[in-house]
């Protein structure tokens, strides 16, 4: 079994692989091509993909029962012992907070004591 996902790849990308697979959703291709049909057409997905982004995941005789290849992914596949697993990129330090102004604001301030 073979599972094709594109984001944001030119409609042609997806035109071609729905001669080998069968496109489920939208940008979702499932099939069982061959192993040398799913490399070339990862390589046609990798050639093709622009500024989009590509994932394919196929079964394979591992302890996991399945690997993956990414493109253009934030996420990245890593080996850690023997079994496949995501690397999420770090996030970014949160901005810290500007400090609020010490004492009564103006608009509580006429509020309380009335307008002036």
């Amino acid at each position: 079994m073979t599972v094709i996902v594109l984001t944001n790849c030119p409609a042609g990308l997806r035109g071609l692989l729905t001669r080998w697979l069968l496109e489920i959703s939208a940008g979702v291709f499932i099939g069982n091509p061959s192993a040398r049909i799913r490399d070339a057409l990862w390589e046609e997905v990798r050639q093709y993909a622009d500024q989009g982004r590509a994932l394919l995941a196929h079964t394979t005789n591992t302890e996991q029962g399945f690997t993956f290849r990414t493109h253009d992914h934030a996420w990245n596949p890593i080996d850690h012992e023997g079994l496949t697993l995501i690397q999420r990129p770090k996030a970014p330090a949160p901005l810290s907070p500007a400090s609020p102004a010490k004492g009564w604001s103006n608009a509580s301030k006429r509020r309380r004591f009335g307008r002036r």
